[in-house]
């Protein structure tokens, strides 16, 4: 049912409206850099408050529906229409996404990295966010695709000039790997297009409306379905990123500006695992019960290759990078499962990791904008220096690490949990095999977090900064990380402020799948 009034505009706004304050910045001269400054906050506020009014006005009742929908004709000539809708899937990733970008904004007001440039700087962050909203909204195939690739090219461009040393071999790399995924999924999408009966799906032609593609898709060989799920593995896969396609995830972040990491792992990442519940398991659910135990084993290679990469590593950066190989591992082995109990743990896994890693990466760019360095051998004594940033630093390695009644732990732990039994047609065994390697994973992470924890923190501060005066945390970063530390808290007290909106949607996912394999 099409939205009407307000409601009709309501998610078109929280998309667009970041978009729009880009669009102003372009034409204001570059040296009004506090105005610059002021109406990207404006731009990203605006989107967050119609992101309330939203929020306000979901019906938590049916969350398990699609509400706020608005469908018009976009491009007749391949059935492409701009659907956008919202439920409890992609509700709360929604609100991450509206959150995130305003908080990386006001970091960055003292904080704008070189070689300075705020009004760039700043339209790119808004384009992020137009990106990032417009991908957890779309109910087209197309659109979706549209949305999902705006991203690339704004965090192409805020590696590449605002990053490190080697920005630009990993602006590259980020983006060449990106996209050969992005290629193979459009092959898929297009292949959805002509093999999908539409009139099964309730449409008088072939689609690429994702509403309708469950029920059209069934009449594709299942062969072809395993090969066409193949190309949809391969664009999220990349996005999210598995093992072995991770490999751009270390040198993008560690070349990243801070913000730009920030919003890479609390959202971006989130991208390719949205994209294999929303779309890859609903409308090939046999391909999916194909592909899982594959899927599987590659999240529980990455859970413990993560940790290990982690333990080698001399960097800061580098080393929360590695940890969210492992962590977005925990995510897709809850996906793997196939089950509503698994893949609502990894909704949950994703807004946890959204919001602790992206802390860990906001205090690491902190440390490094005061010490000039985030070698670990070279830090040490932060509690002593700057004890508020150190127990912030404290807070977030023991959140990450899954310690009970933060959300880290409801990311982890129901994902192992999860795999003990997973759907009907996927073998046991294999997955209770996964399950243990994946808690080992657990005492890696706790070790590799532990140990970067007790090298920065404890301690006397090293010779080399010994007589630095260094500043405690600012009132700015106070601001930009108090929801993220807030969040953390919240949703790891109370879980189910998360599951019960998520829970009516994934039981409809997981109910396709089990109806697929006659379960």
């Amino acid at each position: 049912m099409q939205a009407t009034g307000f409601d009709a505009w309501a998610l078109s706004l929280v998309v667009f409206l970041p978009l729009v304050g880009a669009i102003v910045m372009m034409v204001i001269p570059k040296a009004e850099e506090e105005l610059h400054k002021l109406v990207a906050i404006v731009a990203s506020l605006a989107a967050l408050a119609v992101g309330i009014y939203v929020l306000i006005n979901f019906d938590y009742d049916a969350s398990g529906e699609l509400q706020f929908v608005v469908d018009k004709s976009w491009i007749d000539v391949i059935n492409s229409r701009y659907i956008i809708g919202l439920d409890g899937l992609s509700l709360p990733l929604l609100v991450l996404s509206l959150v995130v970008v305003p908080l990386c904004i006001i970091y960055s007001w003292h904080h704008i990295p070189e070689p300075g440039n705020p009004k760039a700087f700043l339209i790119l962050i808004l384009i992020l966010g137009t990106g990032m909203n417009g991908t957890f909204v779309s109910q087209d195939l197309i659109l979706f695709f549209v949305f999902f690739e705006i991203v690339l090219l704004p965090m192409y461009f805020m590696i590449g000039v605002w990053g490190g040393e080697n920005r630009q071999y990993a602006a590259i790399k980020f983006f060449l790997f990106t996209l050969f995924g992005s290629a193979l999924m459009i092959l898929s999408f297009l292949a959805l297009f002509f093999l999908a009966d539409g009139t099964l799906g309730g449409t008088a032609a072939n689609t690429f409306d994702m509403r309708a593609l469950p029920a059209a898709a069934t009449v594709i060989n299942s062969t072809t379905a395993v090969w066409i799920f193949g190309g949809m593995f391969m664009g999220f896969g990349i996005k999210v990123p598995m093992f072995p396609f991770h490999t751009w995830l270390p040198d993008a972040h560690t070349q990243a500006p801070t913000v730009g990491s920030v919003i890479l792992a609390a959202v971006l990442l989130k991208l390719g695992t949205y994209g294999f519940i929303r779309i890859a398991i609903p409308i090939l659910p046999e391909a999916a019960v194909e592909w899982a135990p594959f899927i599987g084993l590659l999240a529980v290679i990455g859970i413990i290759y993560g940790a290990l990469g982690c333990l080698a590593q001399t960097d800061m950066k580098r080393l929360i990078a590695f940890s969210s190989v492992a962590h977005m591992g925990f995510v897709m082995l809850g996906i793997a499962t196939l089950t509503e109990f698994g893949m609502n743990a990894a909704v949950f896994g994703m807004v946890a990791h959204g919001l602790i890693t992206g802390m860990l990466f906001f205090v690491a760019g902190s440390v490094k904008e005061r010490y000039h360095t985030l070698e670990i051998a070279r830090l040490g004594g932060l509690l002593k220096q700057a004890p508020k940033m150190g127990w912030v630093l404290g807070f977030a390695t023991m959140a990450s690490l899954g310690l009970p009644g933060l959300a880290g732990f409801w990311g982890e732990f129901p994902a192992i949990l999860a795999a003990y039994n997973p759907a009907a047609g996927l073998a046991e065994e294999t997955f209770r095999t996964y399950m243990v390697i994946a808690a080992v994973g657990t005492v890696l992470a706790a070790g590799y977090l532990l140990w970067l924890f007790q090298r920065t923190a404890f301690g006397e501060p090293s010779d080399e900064f010994a007589d630095e005066p260094i500043d405690d945390v600012l009132s700015t970063e106070w601001i930009a990380w108090g929801p993220f530390l807030l969040g953390i808290v919240v949703l790891g007290v109370y879980p189910n402020l998360l599951f019960s909106i998520t829970d009516d949607t994934v039981v409809s996912i997981a109910g396709l799948v089990t109806a697929a394999v006659g379960g």
